[in-house]
């Protein structure tokens, strides 16, 4: 047997009954105690820690589900097997009501108390188990949600503003949320954070790309199926809106569905409820919506291309996610982001990166926005062979690295410093570590020239 409960508390009227009980428990060492009235019971609890309680029902003080119920207010913990010679079914629904674990008829064996026992003991371990499991969640769940918000890189005003947004729609997570902007500008991404940080984290994300369903297989995938619903259905499948249930489901690429289909999509969002294929029983669901896409939604609903309604219903909150070209300040923060990651997921040590990587890389134009940047550093790192990751590895060349910025009439050393420095500071929204980084130099020396440069 497994000893997990070492001390135990008899309470019965019959004093034979007791010392046999006493008996048994010593044996399989537990530290024991008697009492034969409510009396002795009161004042044993009150004195000494107790795991299991056998408490009998009709004691000559009182009862014993009245002493049930003080028990469970005052030492919830204390696992309670009522005993008792009358076998009322209406005792023991009671009993079991105000907290009993479990209920032994007299005369019983002690093969009986032991199952009983073991039962206690299989539960205690479960609850810890599951206890143990809950807190470990709990921390992947805010490792991951500390990750997603650790990955938005917030530099720039226009991203610092995206991302206190989402942090707060975050929390009021009934209000579907629509994300815009362009390809690559990171909208997956804040889906993800969206949903970590709610109170939906516990549940899934499901995550959908709208572009790549057909308008034959919608229903089936969206909606689940039951077995024979059609041929093939050899076996009944949960569709997106039932995994997503208490959690969130993410439409990427919202723009893509086809004008019949997004009727379909509608009936299902109103009514938080759906039909499975072959099933005439509805199944209701709790879900949130986060859609994006890179297209013009109000064109499209001009053009008759899109649902109106369903917009609507989909823009609760609005999130317009800038290009890179409007976050540039941003850049040197994501190019260190992706070669740290890159060398952590390869195993390999993270090299050092050249300032003109930071110069060179913050002239680019991305059309393709954060996707074309990490797509170029990670291949970038590919062919970076040793400590230092530099502008060969990137295909470019420091004849490339021209500013425009500098002054052609005047060649005055101090008057370009002096422009090269602002116009730093002017793109990593005067975060001086960014900008030194840019300029390729320490904080502490960019921190030396802006003092010589202060006017009298």
């Amino acid at each position: 047997m497994n000893n997990a409960i070492q001390t135990a508390l008899i309470v019965d009227d019959e004093k034979r009954i007791t010392f046999e009980l006493q008996e048994f428990f010593e044996i399989n060492d537990y530290q024991t105690f008697r009492a034969h009235s409510i009396t002795e019971e009161k004042e044993i609890l009150k004195n000494h820690h107790i795991d299991i309680l056998i408490q009998d029902i009709r004691l000559g003080d009182g009862s014993g589900l009245d002493i049930l119920i003080e028990v469970k207010e005052q030492f919830p913990e204390i696992d309670v097997i009522v005993i008792s010679g009358h076998g009322d079914m209406d005792t023991v629904i009671e009993a079991m009501r105000l907290g009993a674990t479990d209920y032994l008829k007299k005369p019983f064996t002690h093969n009986d108390l032991l199952i009983a026992i073991e039962r206690i003991n299989t539960s205690k371990l479960n609850k810890h188990k599951l206890a143990t499991l809950t807190e470990q969640k709990a921390y992947i769940l805010d490792n991951i949600a500390y990750k997603h918000k650790k990955n938005i890189i917030s530099i720039s005003d226009s991203s610092k503003k995206m991302l206190e947004e989402a942090c707060r729609i975050s929390k009021f997570d009934t209000v579907n949320v629509l994300l815009k902007g362009e390809t690559g500008t990171g909208k997956e991404v804040l889906a993800h954070l969206i949903h970590n940080i709610s109170n939906r984290k516990d549940n899934l994300l499901i995550s959908v790309n709208c572009s790549a369903i057909p308008e034959t297989m919608f229903e089936s995938e969206f909606f689940g199926y039951e077995k024979g619903a059609f041929t093939g259905a050899e076996k009944s499948k949960k569709g997106f809106f039932e995994l997503a249930d208490q959690g969130t489901l993410f439409l990427d690429e919202i723009g893509d569905l086809s004008f019949n289909v997004q009727s379909k999509l509608l009936r299902a969002i109103e009514a938080q409820e759906f039909y499975p294929l072959g099933s005439q029983q509805p199944r209701k669901v709790d879900i949130r919506l986060i859609s994006a896409t890179n297209r013009d939604l109000d064109a499209m609903i001009q053009s008759r291309e899109f649902r109106g309604d369903l917009y609507h219903r989909l823009n609760g909150f609005s999130l317009t996610l800038p290009p890179l070209s409007q976050r540039k300040e941003d850049i040197p923060a994501l190019i260190d982001t992706f070669v740290e990651r890159f060398c952590q997921e390869n195993k390999r040590s993270v090299p050092q990166i050249e300032s003109q990587v930071y110069q060179q890389l913050a002239t680019q134009k991305f059309e393709g926005n954060i996707r074309e940047l990490k797509n170029i550093v990670e291949k970038a790192m590919i062919f970076c062979d040793d400590n230092s990751l530099d502008l060969k590895h990137f295909g470019l060349n420091s004849s490339n690295n021209q500013s425009e910025l500098l002054s052609k009439s005047n060649l005055n050393l101090d008057y370009n410093e002096n422009i090269l420095i602002q116009e730093a500071l002017r793109r990593c929204a005067h975060n001086q570590t960014q900008a030194a980084k840019l300029l390729g130099i320490s904080r502490h020396a960019l921190i030396r020239r802006l003092e010589k440069i202060k006017p009298e």
